[in-house]
Order: structure tokens, then C-alpha cells, then sequence
């Protein structure tokens, strides 16, 4: 109810400046997380074990919202079960030039450029030691520099420096707003790069935590993908025994859109995205067999919309351009949804719905 009032005043902003406002009313919200309810919630009917780690609910906040780990328990505490922070790179980097973010209100969709805007590793680090031990499922997506000439030393830094810190890792080589980015997604040089990042983390976890606990690995992949490459992208996920695939992020392609600013250049999310991303998840389940769980992220807006995804093999589910639309009550509304979902089609478990895929 609060947002709808709010809302006309912050879509009246520029796109970022609401973004920033955002952040900042929220932030308070991080000391509503309390480490017993967190544990009760683990603890219940929705609950869901990936990779290790145990989430509280199935919804998770994708990355590209808390791109410099400001808020992750203000999110928490809106009812997320995880926060992936991000994409971080090495160093600060102001990003592609403004403007770069447009709401298509007509098709409730997002496009954006930014381009890895973010204060650098070493900041976010810093705000990620500092609530350690609040606990909750942190995850964080790693980037590159855009003017990096090794872009894959600095997925590797990133994965030495972030281990000690991270419920997860996630490589993020599928933004198309960085120059190159994608063609990490070539079997060969992915293989490459992951088994960077993979030794990066098992040396500064053990190191940074006194423990061999390395944050689970995942990867973030992009739904403008052929055949080919899914297929090869599965094996080596399969091979190098990945946490996780996020499937997907924003897409370059362009259905039919409505608004004015479906001509602008960059990643696609929210309701147009949501079927080309249901295809992929589909796509990678068979390509994978099951033996990689899926994360489902791409035009999820409604508890309906996560559900389908769950029923079609996603283990977890993420979102963020709904947020824009919906405000952030959606998570509580969406995880609620689930759970009545869930019961009515009979099943226990989240696991048991997403393995009947």
C-alpha cells in the first residue's frame, strides 16, 4: 500500500536517483534481522539445500540491485532468503556514461548499460567482514574491470580476495554491457577461467578462515545462447562439479515492446525476458540431466512465475526489475505464494517440486 503511494513520486526521479533512494530506505531495515528467527526460518517447510549451504525460502535477490554490498540484511530482512551482492571488480570503476538505466513502464521491463558501476573489491570487502557474523546467505557476483587486459586474473582476484567472505561465488562472464565479457563464455576460455577462480578460492578460504571451506562456485550465464553453447557450457559445469547455474541474465535480444525506450541498447530484464529465460532454464536442465542445480532468474514477478520456474528443475529462483514495479513487499508476497503452491500441488519439499521436473 505504501509503495503504490510512493511510487509516481520515485518514478518521477530519474531511473538511478530512485535506485540510490532505494538503497537508502531500506538500509535500516538490516537491524529487524535477528540470528534466531533466521535460524527458525532455515529450519522450515521451505528451505532449500544447495551446494552445501542451506537457504531459509527459495527467493533470492539477484545480483546488479546491492551492487556494493550495502544492504544484504535489509534484504534479508524483507524476506529474501539470500542476497547475491554485485557485480564487483578489482578496482572502482564509474561505468558506461549516463543515461544508462530506462524503466519500460509500458512492459514493465528494465533495460540497462551500466557497465560494472561499483566502488571497487576492497570496499565491499570490507562492509562483508563487517557483518560476518550476522550470518544469512550471502552470495557474491564477480566481475571484471572493463579496461582489464587479463580478464580473467581479475575473476581470480576477485574469487581470493571474496572466499573468506561469501555464502558463494558467482561468476558473472554473460553482462553484455562490458566489452569482451561474453566471449568468456567460450568453452575454452571458460574452462579456463574457472579453474582460476576455482584455485583462487580453495587457496584464500583455507587461508582466510583457518578452515578448507571454499564458497561454493557458481556461474551466471546468458539466455542469448545456441544449442552449442549450452550443451558446453553444461559439460564443463558438470566437470568442474559447479555449485550452481544462474540461468539467466539480462538478454541483448528485443521482442516487441511498447515503450518509447525499447530502442536503447543494453540488457533486457522483467516481463519480456520471462519466457526466453523459462527456455533456457529448460534448455539446461536437459543439457545437464539434473546433475547441476539451476537457479531461475529472468522475468519472475509473481509467486505463479517463480513456481513455474521451480516445477521446471530451478532449485532457487531470483529477482530484481519486479522490485521496481512491485516495491519490497514483493518477496514476502512471492514466498507466501510459494509455500500455498507448494500445498496444493502436494508436495513436502522445494527439492521434491524442482526434482519432478
Amino acid at each position: 500500500m505504501i509503495y503504490r503511494l510512493l511510487k509516481p513520486a520515485l518514478f518521477a526521479l530519474d531511473p538511478e536517483a530512485a535506485h540510490a533512494l532505494s538503497l537508502a530506505a531500506i538500509k535500516p531495515l538490516a537491524a529487524l534481522l535477528r540470528p534466531a528467527r533466521a535460524e527458525s526460518e532455515r529450519a522450515g517447510r521451505l528451505a532449500v539445500d544447495v551446494a552445501g549451504l542451506r537457504f531459509p525460502n527459495p527467493l533470492g535477490m539477484a545480483a546488479g540491485y546491492d551492487k556494493d554490498a550495502e544492504v544484504p540484511d535489509a534484504l534479508l530482512a524483507l524476506g529474501f532468503g539470500f542476497a547475491e551482492v554485485g557485480s564487483i571488480t578489482p578496482l572502482a570503476q564509474a561505468g558506461n556514461p549516463r543515461p544508462r538505466l530506462f524503466r519500460l513502464v509500458e512492459d514493465r521491463a528494465v533495460i540497462n548499460r551500466m557497465g560494472f558501476n561499483n566502488a571497487g573489491g576492497a570496499a565491499a570487502a570490507a562492509r562483508l567482514a563487517a557483518r560476518r557474523a550476522r550470518g544469512g546467505i550471502v552470495g557474491v557476483n564477480l566481475g571484471a574491470n572493463k579496461d582489464s587486459a587479463d580478464k580473467a586474473a581479475d575473476y581470480a582476484a576477485m574469487a581470493a580476495l571474496m572466499a573468506p567472505l561469501a555464502s558463494y561465488l558467482a561468476v558473472n562472464v554473460s553482462s553484455p554491457n562490458t566489452p569482451g565479457l561474453r566471449a568468456l563464455q567460450d568453452p575454452t576460455a571458460l574452462s579456463g577461467l574457472l579453474d582460476e577462480v576455482i584455485a583462487a578460492a580453495r587457496g584464500s578460504a583455507g587461508a582466510g578462515s583457518g578452515s578448507a571451506h571454499t564458497p561454493p562456485i557458481f556461474l551466471k550465464v546468458a539466455p542469448d545462447l545456441t544449442p552449442a553453447d549450452i550443451d558446453a557450457i553444461a559439460r564443463i559445469a558438470v566437470d568442474k562439479r559447479l555449485g550452481a547455474l544462474i540461468v539467466a541474465n539480462t538478454t541483448i535480444s528485443r521482442p516487441v515492446l511498447a515503450s518509447p525506450h525499447g530502442h536503447e541498447s543494453g540488457g533486457l530484464s522483467g516481463a519480456p525476458l520471462r519466457a526466453l529465460a523459462l527456455r533456457r532454464l529448460r534448455d539446461f536442465r536437459d543439457a545437464t540431466g539434473g546433475a547441476v542445480p539451476l537457479i531461475g532468474v529472468g522475468g519472475i514477478a509473481s509467486a505463479d512465475d517463480a513456481w513455474e520456474r521451480i516445477r521446471a528443475g530451478a532449485s532457487l529462483v531470483q529477482l530484481y526489475s519486479a522490485m521496481v514495479y512491485e516495491g519490497p513487499g514483493i518477496a514476502r508476497r512471492i514466498v507466501r505464494g510459494i509455500e500455498k503452491l507448494m500445498a496444493r500441488e502436494g508436495f513436502a519439499t522445494i527439492a521434491e517440486a524442482a526434482a519432478s521436473a
